[in-house]
């Protein structure tokens, strides 16, 4: 296996949004990594697998407070939260960032019975192995695990974080996950929208999961004035986009 020259690539989206992700991850676990530039602080909405550094290779970005939030708990979201001094999560999604699941996550053959194939039958490839190239010498994919750690903040409905110049409320949006939030910026139209919504096959069946929230969740999603989504996973996207996913979920629900 290859050693990864760097492990995580960067795109400036406009003058204060930078998107991180981890090209050396499958996509079905590769997760958009969202910094947001503040007056007064900084807001880090998920944080990838946790294979390599992230606080390190976004140096360069971290020159104030940064607020780092996990849309939920699913290993792909919350893996270098720990290295981050502000750490919010839903309440429903707390216990699990303190005991992340106990199995080899990068290698599928550890994996709950059923898990692989329930991911790989809601239309995504799901190789044996989850990454392409190590991020550094030594490095055991058989060992990797996600590292707990322990909520600093817990965050829910109406809540609202605060930049100094700008202002993202926190959303409740189960369906994926118990406790998956959004964070809705009025002020402009942006939604970061965690996986409650992306631009590809939506996970609904797993563990978790709960179609009936999903449903609803589509619903509320679609009353809001969006202009921009930023995801969980796959490319942004503008509301007509956004219509287009619900209305297809919705009927295939």
């Amino acid at each position: 296996m290859k050693i990864a020259e760097r492990w995580f690539e960067k795109k400036r989206m406009d003058d204060r949004i930078t998107l991180l992700w981890e090209p050396h991850v499958a996509r079905v676990e590769q997760c958009n990594i969202w910094h947001v530039r503040g007056r007064d602080a900084d807001l880090l909405v998920d944080s990838g697998m946790g294979i390599s550094n992230l606080k390190e290779a976004m140096a360069e970005l971290l020159d104030k407070p940064l607020i780092a939030v996990a849309t939920h708990t699913h290993s792909d979201h919350m893996g270098s939260l720990h290295q981050f001094d502000q750490r919010l999560v839903h309440p429903l999604e707390a216990d699990q960032l303190r005991q992340p699941d106990d199995f080899p996550i990068l290698c599928t053959c550890h994996w709950p019975a059923g898990m692989r194939e329930t991911i790989e039958r809601q239309g995504y490839h799901v190789p044996d192995l989850l990454i392409d190239a190590y991020p550094h010498a030594g490095f055991d994919p058989m060992t990797f695990r996600n590292q707990a750690t322990e909520p600093t903040q817990l965050i829910d409905e109406g809540d609202v974080l605060d930049l100094g110049d700008s202002a993202f409320e926190v959303i409740h949006l189960p369906g994926h996950s118990p406790g998956s939030i959004g964070l809705w910026e009025k002020a402009s139209g942006t939604l970061f929208s965690g996986d409650a919504i992306y631009d590809g096959p939506l996970l609904d069946e797993i563990e978790g999961a709960d179609k009936q929230a999903y449903a609803a969740t589509m619903e509320r999603l679609r009353q809001l004035p969006v202009n921009l989504v930023h995801a969980g996973h796959d490319p942004s996207f503008d509301r007509a986009r956004l219509h287009s996913l619900i209305d297809k979920y919705l009927a295939h629900a």
